[in-house]
């Protein structure tokens, strides 16, 4: 519900002056330049050449842009809007924009507001200091922006501030694309032509394009703003790099859909009118497992426009806790020893009917379909794991991949109890009878109708089916989707491809006999990767090695699927990166790795020397003088072991946390010289993360034996308790 009141904000409470309330229903989307703001706004032929554009990919004639680029002009300046922006998303994995202002000089001293269909179609921003990964040299500094009618222009409100921002593809000077967006449109064409082939081949009539759609899961965490900005760790690089567990974590299970504090409601209510107001169909929220914990779910959409609204999520719920006085924390593992966060990518097919081509059907017919689409899915899994695993791979995820709550990083797929049997019995030629009925009956094997929601949800496999949809549990929270999503797209592309081509290859057959006669085949090449247990022991690691799964646990280790020649000839086979394009995406990879490790082993440095040891040494001589005070007020007769031995271990923790700190950044020095990214990558993995464990065991020590007063950051407990 909308507030049409103001809110009284005091520290800690947030008071409604007035109880009047807007039905959602009634102001959902009204800052979003969409199809119903379209159609009202633009001449009839006018509007159809845009909705044309959209499904059928065509560039806009200048006039037609023109039409538009006045309309939304007038739209945006009715909001109150004095500029614009094309909204793009660099290989930074955050947003970007370039503000300019609608006036348009007409004399001395005279301005008029204008926006063309050039200014809409096309942007110059300055691309030289965005990543490239070696595409272009610093010095070739033009790039362009290109809009993306699929994607609707949106009102953003910063402060007094408001700005037109539309959503752009972001290519350099020569034609390669320097974002996230162009190799996700390029995929959906992709993984179209290829669905859209194979569903033909299996009789369907009149499908002319299949879309991926999306449904990301967003976990974050909220912290009082005021502790924030005294953790330059959490500030600077997002995570808690020193810092011992809270006596209390999520032992007792009672933080999970529990009951939610009154301010974290208040600022999710915010958090979600401001999403409303933008389109954005956020549906779900809770709490999640660990204290300050909580996640946002959306209702299913177009995988391009679930990406945009995505990253527009992640820009809300942080703009808006600044508000509430609180601070947003996307990190994957922003508290050692409680749950990480991830962003579960719920993935699926539709075509333009508006049927999910993985929900099963309950005909014979839309079950051989759903069964296709299936398998081409685990195939793409079981051939393509390596670069999916890349895929999601950063510095921040590895601190969650593995880790209690998270898959780990061996890539299998749970399917449920009556989907293995199916296909089970499929490979063996038997007859099904697990459900309801048979209908199917082909001489090798019978099919019952599958249900939809029929089985157990596994939580510990990282890619599981969940009855209309696979959810990829390996994205790290704060990545940005776009990529993921363009590999799976790519690789069930190539999967579909190579099974018409199989299927085709069956000769004269019942198209329903060669179907079948390809799973069962296929069945017994890749169901390796199928596994419905806990994928978390370590029983399923050593399996998992017998099947043949890659495990590339480390990011550095996992980057390197991505140049392949494998990996290089899919997704230029496809039209989706081209092999430099693929390469530049590697090094920047690899290259934002490493800047994330040493950004935080200079925090940890600082921490350590201007923090941490300066503490210890101003309680170390305080118990000194105790000691010594004590022992002249008291005698040599009276027993003073015990703070002897206690002052004794501060003294060793802090050699330990000066040598340490030291031999760390000594390692960092000796592998600055290294020009080999990759190896550097490795090396800075190997020799300098594991000694940044080592160093935060002593200083988590340190923290409960030095006086809870001169410790000088705020304690785990304090953060995610007190909100």
């Amino acid at each position: 519900m909308k507030k049409t009141c103001p809110v009284i904000a005091s520290e800690r409470s947030y008071v409604i002056e007035k109880e009047k309330f807007v039905p959602v229903s009634e102001y959902y989307g009204e800052d979003t330049f969409n199809l119903k703001v379209l159609k009202v706004k633009l001449p009839r032929e006018t509007y159809k050449k845009i909705i044309e554009a959209i499904n059928e990919g065509t560039v806009l004639d200048i006039e037609t842009a023109n039409i538009v680029a006045h309309a939304m002009k007038e739209w945006a300046l009715g909001k109150g809007a004095t500029h614009f922006a094309h909204w793009f998303q660099p290989m930074t994995g955050i947003t970007a924009e370039k503000h300019d202002a609608f006036i348009d000089p007409i004399g001395i001293g005279e301005v008029i507001e204008r926006f063309s269909g050039k200014q809409l179609v096309q942007g110059e921003p300055d691309a030289s200091s965005f990543p490239s990964g070696g595409i272009r040299s610093t010095f070739e500094a033009r790039g362009y922006t290109a809009w993306d009618m699929s994607s609707p222009a949106f009102i953003r409100r910063n402060g007094i501030s408001t700005t037109l921002c539309i959503p752009t593809a972001f290519i350099s000077y020569t034609g390669e694309a320097l974002d996230k967006k162009t190799p996700l449109l390029r995929s959906n064409k992709a993984v179209s032509k290829s669905a859209v082939s194979i569903m033909n081949l299996l009789g369907s009539k009149g499908v002319k394009r299949v879309y991926s759609t999306l449904g990301p899961e967003q976990e974050y965490f909220l912290i009082d703003a005021d502790y924030f900005f005294k953790r330059q760790d959490l500030v600077l690089g997002g995570r808690t790099v020193v810092g011992a567990p809270p006596a209390k974590g999520q032992e007792l299970e009672d933080q999970y859909f529990g009951s939610i504090k009154e301010r974290i409601a208040s600022y999710m209510h915010d958090m979600e009118e401001e999403l409303f107001k933008l389109g954005v169909p956020a549906k779900t929220r809770h709490n999640e497992v660990a204290p300050s914990q909580f996640e946002l779910a959306p209702v299913f959409e177009e995988a391009n426009v679930a990406v945009d609204h995505n990253q527009i999520v992640m820009d809300t719920m942080q703009s808006v806790a600044k508000k509430h006085h609180l601070a947003c924390l996307l990190h994957e593992k922003p508290f050692a020893g409680i749950n990480g966060s991830g962003k579960h990518l719920n993935w699926s097919l539709s075509d333009n009917k508006g049927n999910n081509l993985l929900n099963p059907g309950q005909t014979p017919q839309d079950n051989i379909q759903f069964l296709v689409f299936l398998i081409a899915t685990v195939r793409a899994v079981y051939k393509h794991a390596d670069i999916l695993r890349a895929s999601v791979g950063s510095y921040a995820n590895d601190h969650r991949l593995g880790a209690n709550e998270a898959p780990p990083a061996i890539l299998s797929i749970f399917l449920g109890d009556q989907l293995t049997n199916i296909l089970e019995d499929i490979e063996k030629g038997k007859v099904t009878k697990a459900t309801d009925r048979e209908i199917i009956d082909l001489g090798i094997s019978s099919l019952p109708i599958v249900s939809k929601d029929n089985t157990d949800r596994n939580r510990t496999s990282p890619f599981a089916f969940t009855g209309n949809k696979f959810e990829f549990r390996t994205v790290g929270s704060s990545q940005s989707i776009s990529f993921p999503t363009a590999v799976l797209n790519t690789i069930v592309a190539e999967s579909l491809d190579y099974l018409a081509e199989k299927i085709k290859a069956q000769g004269g057959k019942n198209i329903n006999q060669a179907v079948f006669a390809v799973i069962k085949k296929e069945i017994k090449e890749i169901k390796a990767v199928l596994y419905n247990g806990d994928n978390y022991t370590q029983e399923w690691e050593k399996e998992a090695g017998k099947r043949g799964l890659p495990n590339d646990k480390t990011t550095p280790v996992a980057l390197k699927a991505l140049v392949t020649q494998k990996a290089l000839d899919l997704f230029d086979k496809y039209q989706v990166l081209s092999n430099v394009e693929l390469k530049s995406r590697y090094l920047i990879r690899l290259e934002r790795y490493i800047k994330d490790l040493e950004i935080e082993v200079k925090c940890l440095n600082n921490i350590c020397l201007s923090q941490v040891i300066p503490a210890a040494t101003a309680y170390q001589k305080g118990l000194s003088k105790a000691i010594i005070g004590a022992r002249e007020a008291l005698g040599k007769s009276v027993d003073f072991s015990a703070q002897q031995e206690l002052l004794k271990r501060i003294v060793e923790l802090v050699n330990k946390i000066y040598a340490t700190d030291k031999d760390i950044l000594a390692k960092v020095a000796a592998v600055s010289s290294v020009h080999d990214e990759q190896k550097k990558a490795e090396m800075l993995c190997s020799k300098v993360k594991t000694r940044m464990n080592e160093l935060r065991e002593y200083v988590d020590e340190l923290e409960g034996l030095v006086d809870d007063e001169l410790w000088p950051m705020p304690k785990f407990w304090e953060m995610l308790f007190i909100c």
